[in-house]
């Protein structure tokens, strides 16, 4: 969900089986949960979770004006957008190659990226504009008054206290669209792998703006994969961008559970916890908002993809 990963060909019909018995213990553990997120505050039960699954999810975290403000701000900002002025596609595979310019300077930029599967043979647009951007990044939480609004907002601030994160400064906000019928999917991955940091401390905010499901493409993830430690870094190198690799064990993919949520549900990621998407081939769009958070005190290295010239800030 940070850069442009590698990609194997995997169609939406290519989905784990139906999980076995503990995975569906897992699936009522989040839901049991999941029912008590009405409060802003987090319990100890609800910790312990996240530190025994690498993940939270919390339902009606952001009520329907607040998704629909930021869905309607993204609309404008696509509107405004003239995609004849670049043409850069948001690629699941061959990441190395085909990663450009005006992705790597985008860290603290408001910038617009394309589904790979956007465009005719002859670079045409298959559908309009509005159909066809994969995500906007990645400085909408600085750059825009909506989104830092909303990312800035007391209920994230108390939130990221709860997690440990009281010193947070916001590293990195995507919009992501995950259009229907050409959305990209995103392989596993590791968030820590693109927003490394020492010590490996960083958590992502995902935000579901618009009910996220199998068929358009919800997240899925590894419970307890984040114990496993990190299995690559994607950094930049003198002869361009790089893997570097300290596990090349596949992922356990038959562990993969899906996170089915409600528009306005958030769901808490830490930064090594394996997760990915599959395609969306249904008619529904599946739009997010993201927010990455890592803490004042940890090293952010000069070699990871995103680099910012706007200093990070924190809450207020």
């Amino acid at each position: 969900m940070i850069g442009a990963y590698f990609r194997r060909n995997v169609t939406t019909s290519i989905l784990p089986e139906s999980p076995p018995f503990f995975r569906l213990e897992i699936l009522s553990d989040i839901r049991a949960i999941k029912l008590h997120t009405s409060l802003m505050s987090i319990s100890k039960e609800q910790l312990a979770q996240y530190d025994d699954h690498g993940f939270l999810v919390l339902e009606h975290f952001a009520d329907e004006r607040a998704c629909n403000e930021l869905r309607e701000r993204a609309a404008e900002m696509v509107h405004q957008f003239d995609p004849r002025e670049v043409v850069s596609v948001f690629s699941t595979h061959e990441q190395n190659r085909l990663t450009d310019d005006y992705f790597l300077s985008s860290g603290d930029k408001i910038r617009f990226f394309f589904e790979e599967n956007a465009f005719n043979d002859d670079g045409t647009l298959k559908f309009e504009k509005e159909k066809s951007i994969n995500k906007i990044g990645h400085a909408l939480h600085d750059l825009d008054p909506v989104f830092d609004r909303f990312s800035r907002d007391p209920k994230v601030k108390k939130l990221a206290d709860a997690m440990g994160f009281e010193d947070a400064l916001l590293l990195q906000s995507m919009y992501i669209f995950k259009q229907p019928n050409i959305g990209g999917e995103v392989t596993c991955h590791q968030d820590s792998t693109f927003l490394y940091t020492e010590p490996l401390d960083i958590v992502g905010l995902w935000f579901a703006l618009e009910d996220a499901t199998i068929e358009n493409g919800c997240l899925w993830a590894i419970p307890g994969g984040h114990r496993s430690g990190l299995k690559s870094r994607w950094l930049r190198t003198p002869e361009g961008m790089k893997f570097e690799t300290f596990n090349s064990e596949p992922w356990p993919e038959d562990k993969l559970v899906p996170l089915e949520v409600e528009k306005g549900s958030l769901i808490v990621l830490n930064g090594l916890l394996p997760h990915r998407s599959f395609e969306n081939r249904s008619a529904r769009s599946r739009h997010a908002y993201t927010l990455h958070l890592i803490k004042a005190e940890a090293k952010y290295p000069d070699d990871n993809w995103l680099q910012r010239s706007l200093p990070l800030r924190s809450f207020e």
